[in-house]
């Protein structure tokens, strides 16, 4: 009787793995800085979670600083700043992913429908450009518009109307559309960009014996476009629904100028965590740790579940 102790498919593998680092050596050297930068940035810095379970003592360091268990946790979600912080993040990731999603594809099929080259690449180069200018140029465009004194809203739109000037850093009803329409603006062009790459790749053989049989526009986007881009509306959905929980500090920390009267619409984890590290207060660190640490579980978990979802529906569409 042959026994089989499985030595050699270990030597097998052991020489396959040797054989393919000597034959792909300058790929995998290629591989080293994105690997050193994932170490650096992703890996290390998860020894700091340890701070959301400690009472930070700066004289003492954080290793030596007192555990006290779940007490920040407790400590957060004792105060109403939970409920606003989880809500205003959720809802408005909720707005971003949904409508985005819409007008993303809408974005993205309305561009690789104009034949002319010129009026293509124009428009995707006006849409683009907002998505690389920093939020800090863009809070102050915001500024130009909606300052109380010098304002265009108040000097100009409103007076066309007969409408009072309206003080817009301290009114926190309209700043749900105000950012709502600055994310828009800045990311929609670059949002679709994954979109038209796609649109772009679908086999133009389809299209061309859609049309012999008599199919309009609406009718090969609807059944050749749409369909086609699928899987990639999937993948797109999952990574939103990952970072629901993380919200653009820019966007909500920048634009609003971090006004106070604004916190029960515009604060959200990312504009939290930061103004109580600036507070200074005694648990400010530890409170701060504990809402980071609260973000990243959720989001974990809700990319776990919307795969799974995914996985049982149509399992070659989850990512894993």
């Amino acid at each position: 009787m042959k026994i089989n102790t499985g030595i050699g498919s270990h030597v097998k593998r052991r020489g396959t793995v040797k054989t393919e680092l000597k034959k792909n050596f300058s790929l995998f050297t290629m591989m080293i800085p994105g690997l050193i930068h994932l170490i650096l940035f992703a890996y290390l810095p998860m020894f700091g979670v340890i701070i959301a379970f400690k009472k930070i003592n700066f004289a003492q360091g954080i290793l030596k600083s007192p555990w006290v268990g779940l007490q920040n946790f407790k400590f957060l979600f004792n105060t109403s700043d939970a409920w606003i912080i989880t809500r205003n993040t959720v809802l408005y990731n909720l707005l971003f992913i949904t409508l985005g999603l819409v007008l993303h594809l809408i974005v993205a099929i309305g561009l690789n429908e104009v034949r002319n080259k010129v009026i293509s690449k124009t428009c995707q180069t006006m849409m683009l450009m907002p998505h690389f200018m920093s939020m800090v140029v863009i809070s102050y465009i915001a500024f130009a518009f909606f300052s109380n004194e010098t304002g265009f809203m108040n000097h100009k739109i409103l007076p066309m109307f007969g409408m009072e000037p309206v003080d817009w850093y301290v009114n926190p009803k309209p700043w749900p559309y105000i950012l709502s329409i600055v994310h828009f603006w800045q990311n929609l062009g670059y949002g679709s960009i994954v979109y038209l790459a796609s649109i772009a790749g679908i086999d133009k053989n389809l299209y061309e014996a859609a049309e012999i049989d008599g199919a309009n526009k609406w009718n090969q986007i609807t059944n050749i476009t749409i369909p086609c881009l699928k899987p990639v509306i999937i993948i797109m959905l999952i990574m939103s629904i990952g970072k629901i929980f993380n919200a653009d500090f820019g966007l909500f920390y920048q634009v609003p100028q971090n006004s106070g009267a604004l916190y029960s619409t515009t604060s959200t984890i990312n504009t939290y965590v930061f103004n109580m590290m600036k507070s200074g207060s005694a648990n400010s660190m530890g409170m701060s740790s504990a809402a980071a640490f609260y973000q990243s579980i959720v989001g974990f978990i809700l990319v776990v579940a919307s795969n799974a979802v995914v996985h049982k529906i149509d399992p070659e569409r989850a990512m894993f």
